[in-house]
């Protein structure tokens, strides 16, 4: 299950000129610095193991509840990045950013390999879409299932460290995510149509991700 009653999901790539910076940055500093703001419990970096999968990075960042994602502590990070913050992430490519709470989070424990799918959906089909992600987590060998619904209005509050960024795309206004020990197991999660059917509307970006790093929570040391 994840841990807490929101997550911060982003999805973005990252140019090769850059990845060594990227990975020192996000190692050593970056996800150090986030999963030591007070709420947030875990982070999680993950990348594509196909090339089909766009972007090819995602990370996730689990939260006690949605109001840690609009609290002060977290804005004050985003208000003041550390220089190397300001540089790598201004070389972030085709990035979606969504603060989101977590509607249903079923299963045993992470997985070494994770699913998502962003698509759109309204308050009226998400009773219906609930019970689609708990069927889907009783799949052979799934570790995880979970649906998140994105906040727009928070995912778009300006602020210095997203200021005159020009790769921030569109939140998701849903995504479901499905943890799995294997990528085979993956590929038998095939929820297009039920969710077309349970009142979902696409396109359903689909991608296959690798986890890499996980950070749980630590006091962060400049």
């Amino acid at each position: 299950m994840l841990s807490g009653e929101a997550v911060i999901a982003i999805w973005n790539d990252i140019p090769a000129d850059t990845r060594e910076q990227f990975y020192d940055w996000h190692l050593h500093e970056h996800m150090p610095e986030r999963v030591g703001i007070p709420g947030f419990r875990r982070g999680r970096r993950y990348i594509a193991i196909d090339a089909d999968t766009r972007p090819e990075f995602f990370t996730l960042y689990e939260l006690d509840t949605m109001q840690v994602a609009q609290g002060m502590d977290y804005a004050n990070r985003l208000n003041d990045p550390t220089p190397a913050t300001s540089h790598v992430t201004s070389r972030f490519q085709n990035t979606f950013r969504a603060l989101s709470r977590v509607l249903v989070s079923h299963g045993p424990g992470s997985g070494g390999v994770l699913l998502t799918i962003r698509f759109g959906c309204d308050a009226q089909h998400i009773p219906g879409l609930k019970a689609l992600v708990r069927a889907a987590g009783q799949a052979a060998r799934i570790t995880g299932a979970h649906f998140c619904q994105g906040d727009a209005a928070a995912s778009a509050k300006p602020t210095t460290e997203y200021n005159d960024r020009t790769d921030i795309q569109p939140p998701p206004d849903c995504f479901i995510l499905i943890e799995a020990t294997d990528a085979e197991a993956l590929s038998q999660i095939m929820l297009d149509r039920a969710m077309t059917g349970a009142g979902a509307s696409g396109p359903y970006e689909r991608g296959r991700y690798r986890l890499e790093y996980t950070r749980t929570k630590t006091a962060f040391a400049p």
